[in-house]
């Protein structure tokens, strides 16, 4: 069931990226052969995009009805796992399959956002002459236009605000305890935000295994293993200065793999520990 859940997230996504990008598309105008046929397009422009978005609505309400027949009957309690926590939802409520429904879906589309802002930070200095990054800057819209600091602090304001936000219903549902006092509360969402960093490790190691793999495996001059190498050296720019090369073999991307994996494996098991001690008393 997990693995379903997981396909038919990935699904959603793939509806959400095609609603976005026909938007992106019926902005560029085409030259004007005739009134009616411009006219045409755009309505067949806006037909195709408001189908993506009735589409992913209703995949979302029809998983929650099929996750509520089957749910029960396999035994199954799924879990949104959020580092820190996990939250369970008893799959014999069609409501909790609902919220279960639409929160696990969320919770991919933040992370595919979250991955969007990394990699607008790490490429900042590419030109919009690379194709893959001008899709990156698009989808992201107005964010695309922050500083970096406060594209840096995006994942914890957001997780934070959407935990804060989110918290008081979980609480009532009895999917999580109640918090405290309000500076509970701020804490929970703080630990919550922090969570948010940790998404970037899937990321990070398969742009960096990539990478390894097309530097010693010839796989053609393509836009994509170009911005997969260019985007690489951009991550593993603090560990340049280091001697990591052996034997005319480059160990930085591996060293990178290594450590981005270890931090995000302690990080996730401190902040899940340092979730069940809150509230800290200052």
């Amino acid at each position: 069931m997990g693995l379903i859940d997981l396909t038919l997230n990935i699904a959603g996504l793939l509806l959400w990226i095609n609603w976005r990008s026909t938007g992106f598309m019926s902005r560029r105008r085409p030259p004007v052969v005739s009134l009616v046929a411009t006219l045409t397009k755009a309505g067949a422009g806006r037909a195709r995009r408001w189908t993506s978005l009735g589409s992913l609505l209703g995949l979302l309400l029809l998983r929650a009805l099929f996750y509520w027949q089957i749910g029960s009957a396999v035994d199954w309690t799924p879990n949104l796992q959020l580092q820190a926590i996990a939250l369970p939802f008893r799959s014999d409520y069609f409501s909790r399959m609902l919220i279960f429904s639409f929160l696990s879906f969320g919770l991919v589309l933040g992370m595919f956002y979250c991955w969007l802002l990394l990699l607008s930070i790490a490429n900042r200095g590419l030109p919009d002459t690379d194709p893959l990054q001008r899709l990156v800057r698009l989808h992201l819209g107005w964010l695309e236009r922050w500083p970096l600091g406060l594209k840096l602090l995006l994942p914890l304001l957001l997780g934070a605000a959407c935990w804060s936000g989110s918290a008081v219903g979980l609480a009532r549902l009895e999917i999580i305890p109640p918090a405290q006092s309000p500076a509970h509360l701020l804490q929970q969402s703080l630990v919550i935000g922090v969570c948010a960093y940790l998404s970037w490790k899937h990321l990070i190691v398969a742009l960096l295994g990539l990478h390894v793999l097309n530097s010693y495996v010839y796989l053609g001059n393509y836009p994509f293993w170009n911005y997969v190498n260019a985007t690489a050296r951009n991550l593993l720019w603090p560990l340049s200065g280091l001697p990591l090369r052996l034997a005319g073999i480059d160990f930085t991307p591996v060293a990178g793999i290594a450590l981005i994996w270890l931090a995000a494996d302690y990080g996730g098991r401190g902040l899940s520990q340092l979730y069940l001690h809150l509230p800290l008393r200052v």
